[in-house]
């Protein structure tokens, strides 16, 4: 389907989908006047209200037990206790206030939802969002399980019979549900004190409507799903708006740097976004603001577990196992009914244990417990089949009257019962074939942990596909798609001796025990506080429209360089000097013609051409490419390679910073780039006169990246006692002399102008890259330290809205174009004067 713009999504869903309740007028409001911070330009956030901090909890369903009353038909709600989203306020302190936003699990009529979101909010501190039915089944049932969900699990629909195909009204559906969910957020947050943390693939793109109410809103956001790899995530006609609203977050978490490492590669490739890790932290750079990422696995909740294992009523059945099952080891297995979850796999492997070894015949017990399907699709009615054949020809193969191999347990298992059967199994077995963070073989550890046997061990089979493998170290991890290995597994986890299984469950116990569900609340919170303690450092303003909002995050004194204010400053000077850089900045980066327009050309030629200005190019290029370009400049003069070669006009001589010989580093360097150029596909080695650059922007993204990285390391050791400069750029890594850059050049030139007597009043720099920064930084400090007696005109300028030394920036080169432009009809050009600077450089360099 072609894509289409979602600039107004909210524009292409039906009136019936937006005809929701108002909230009830008589909800507390926080946040009554809309205003500007003081200081802070461009920004729509609200003024503080002075309200102590407090945690928003907003997630697809409120942590709530709702029951009607059959005689009053009143609504009673109680808290869910097993809820994560419950549990993770003990990770905050007492004092503060957590505050949940989230649907129902019933469906409320509309003459009840005033009284029932007061009460929810006075005694639960919960705000329901009252979705209307067809529009909350097009977004829960509709895109998050039928789209979303099974993408996200690495189910493609590549057939109407595989999964079911992007439909663009139930992504409407999917957009109206996150903007109510936002509505909801902005009644009651504070966003100058308030921190708002948002919960799962419902809800992905929220906070880009937060950040667009609310430039600086303190925002967390924790996917419990997993992230699929970059090619299965590619195939969402939506992807881009997802990442961008996602990106919008100040810290986004993950359960395994899996999962993390998938988002940042999709970053990477449809968004060309980096990410660098500063003092153990992941950060990406959006637009000035940096996102921080997060790879930290929930836990389970340690004391609601344990007054469970504590109860009469769990100490009666695990007796009641124990006499059932008397003199057989029990395997133990507990997942949801759906196709991911791997249990006829599972079974699968348990009948070929069986047949492998006639000894267990008997001996050996599965107890399957399956929870209620969360959905009721064609794929979950063929997995529920295929469970029960296979469980069927198990018993009847290899039981007898008094054995059942399989125990099947297919209803609503209490807490107590299942905690029961994990004290009493010897294994536990998680055969997921991909899995967000099942919390199955925690429960299970502490559960053996408080078992009535004296010797406290366990054993655990986790499918490698699962997110709590990593942190399992003592697990046996499996290919669950392997049935003969995994019947392996299983047999060597009932066998293997007692002492290396306590080993195994000391060492699980020790980190379930202290990475509860506390400590990643509390690890999470910690790391949000952090990652937006710099909100009101920086000048920020929001940019695009709809789903492609973001805010760009900048120094407050980094402006756009207005083109009448330094054409102002520029008639008023009587010695200018101007720096420029040439691609990216005078030629689009992305431009295949590199070569200068005939406006470039005219309005260089008339800069040149007055006699109070001194023009360079100075630029990364060679210095032939250059001079045919620029050939007819002849006042213009190029610094090429960053400097290493030097001219002042058409008419002079080429000078070089430093003699040829010193470049015999580049047959060290020279064959250890070709053998990275021939491992990495894309790859091409630039050879310049002062220096070598390997590039790697036509490369895969992630694998040039990392080439780059270990090329540059390598790089860094053969040429350790050389006289070469090793540096990473955009898709680039060059080697070059020691002692040559932008910055030492443009000091140059400017230290010869002052020694000459022309110290310069008006310095104009533009330049796009990182090698610009050095001159940016040395015109400032070379320029103000010559000019004692009056404080002359700096202009640095940055092509692009990023962080920079300069204080300027324009957008793209067109602006460029137009500002040389006004400052060439400002100028008086004589062309009598082209020559006057036309001096050798060995008194320079």
């Amino acid at each position: 389907m072609a894509s289409r713009s979602c600039a107004n999504i909210l524009d292409l869903v039906s009136d019936k989908l937006l005809d929701i309740p108002q909230t009830p007028r008589n909800l507390p409001r926080v946040m009554t006047l809309p205003g500007i911070i003081n200081g802070y330009d461009g920004d729509s956030d609200s003024v503080s209200s002075g309200s102590p901090e407090r945690k928003i909890i907003v997630t697809n369903m409120l942590p709530l037990h709702i029951q009607r009353d059959p005689d009053t038909l009143k609504l009673t709600f109680s808290f869910d206790e097993d809820s994560p989203y419950w549990q993770l306020k003990d990770g905050f302190s007492p004092e503060t206030k957590v505050v949940y936003v989230g649907s129902l699990k019933v469906e409320v009529d509309a003459s009840e939802q005033e009284e029932v979101a007061q009460k929810l909010l006075e005694e639960f501190n919960c705000v329901p969002t009252f979705l209307p039915r067809d529009l909350h089944n097009k977004f829960y049932a509709g895109f998050c399980k039928q789209q979303l969900w099974p993408l996200f699990h690495y189910m493609l629909p590549i057939c109407p019979d595989h999964a079911d195909r992007f439909d663009r009204v139930l992504w409407q559906a999917y957009v109206s549900a996150n903007k109510i969910f936002a509505d909801k957020v902005m009644e009651v947050a504070d966003p100058d004190d308030d921190y708002i943390w948002v919960h799962d693939y419902h809800l992905m793109i929220l906070p880009t409507f937060l950040r667009k109410r609310y430039n600086r809103v303190k925002l967390g956001f924790f996917l419990h799903s997993p992230f699929p790899s970059s090619e299965i995530y590619r195939t969402l006609p939506v992807r881009d708006e997802i990442l961008k609203g996602l990106l919008n977050c100040d810290l986004i978490g993950f359960h395994t740097f899996d999962y993390a490492r998938h988002f940042l590669s999709c970053c990477s490739r449809m968004m060309g976004l980096d990410y660098e890790s500063k003092r153990g932290h992941i950060g990406l750079d959006y637009f000035g603001r940096t996102v921080y990422i997060k790879i930290l696995p929930v836990g389970i909740h340690m004391g609601r577990l344990e007054s469970v294992l504590n109860l009469p009523i769990t100490s009666s059945k695990v007796h009641e196992i124990s006499q059932r099952f008397k003199g057989k080891k029990l395997i133990v297995g507990v997942d949801d009914m759906d196709i991911f979850k791997g249990i006829s796999l599972k079974l699968l492997a348990f009948e070929c244990l069986l047949q492998m070894n006639p000894t267990l015949q008997g001996n050996l017990v599965l107890i399957q417990i399956v929870n209620p399907a969360r959905s009721t699709g064609k794929d979950v009615q063929e997995e529920k089949r295929e469970t029960y054949l296979i469980v069927n020809r198990i018993n009847e193969t290899y039981g007898s009257p008094d054995y059942e191999p399989v125990v099947l347990i297919d209803r609503p298992v209490a807490r107590y019962e299942k905690s029961a059967y994990y004290s009493m199994a010897d294994c536990c077995i998680v055969n997921a074939v991909r899995d967000g963070m099942n919390l199955v073989p925690y429960k299970y550890i502490v559960c053996r942990q408080h078992s009535p046997h004296l010797d406290k061990s366990s054993m655990l089979v986790v499918s490698e596909f699962v997110g709590c493998s990593p942190s399992l170290s003592g697990a046996i991890r499996v290919n669950p798609w392997d049935i003969e290995s995994v019947a392996g597994a299983l047999n060597l986890a009932i066998t293997m001796n007692d002492s290396e299984k306590k080993l195994r469950h000391e060492k699980h116990y020790k980190y379930v025990s202290s990475h509860d569900v506390a400590y990643w609340a509390r690890i999470f919170m910690q790391d949000l506080e952090r990652a937006s303690k710099d909100h009101y450092n920086k000048r920020c303003w929001g940019i695009g429209f709809g789903l492609g909002f973001r805010v760009v995050s900048l120094s407050p004194s980094f402006r756009k360089l207005s083109p009448n204010y330094i054409v102002s400053a520029y008639k008023k000077s009587n010695r200018r000097a101007i720096f420029l850089d040439y691609d990216g900045t005078l030629v689009p980066q992305s431009s295949i013609v590199k070569t200068p327009s005939e406006e470039l050309i005219s309005i260089l030629s008339t800069l040149c051409n007055d006699p109070k200005n001194t023009v360079f190019i100075v630029s990364g290029r060679g210095r032939s490419s250059l001079s045919e370009w620029l050939a007819p400049c002849e006042g213009l003069g190029l610094a090429a390679e960053h400097g290493y070669f030097t001219r002042w006009s058409g008419s002079s001589e080429w000078e070089s910073s430093i003699p040829a010989t010193d470049l015999e580093w580049k047959e060290i360097a020279k064959p250890v780039m070709r053998l990275y150029t021939e491992a990495t596909d894309g790859s091409s080695i630039e050879v310049k006169e002062s220096g070598l650059v390997w590039h790697h922007q036509d490369a895969d993204p992630d694998f040039g990246s990392c080439q780059a990285k270990e090329l540059l390391v390598h790089l860094e050791n053969v040429l350790a006692n050389e006289p070469a400069v090793v540096k990473r750029g955009q898709h680039i890594v060059e080697v070059k002399p020691q002692g040559v850059t932008k910055g030492l050049v443009a000091e140059k030139i400017l230290s010869r102008m002052v020694e000459e007597g022309e110290t310069p009043d008006f310095v104009t720099c533009i330049g796009d890259d990182r090698s610009d920064e050095d001159m940016f930084e040395s015109i400032r400090s070379t320029v103000l330290s010559a000019s004692a007696t009056s404080k002359p005109d700096i202009f640095a300028c940055t092509v692009g809205q990023k962080p920079s030394k300069a204080k300027y920036y324009l957008d793209d080169t067109a602006d460029v174009i137009k500002l040389l432009g006004g400052l060439a009809s400002a100028s008086d050009p004589k062309p009598g004067n082209t020559a006057r600077f036309q001096i050798t450089f060995d008194t320079i360099f």
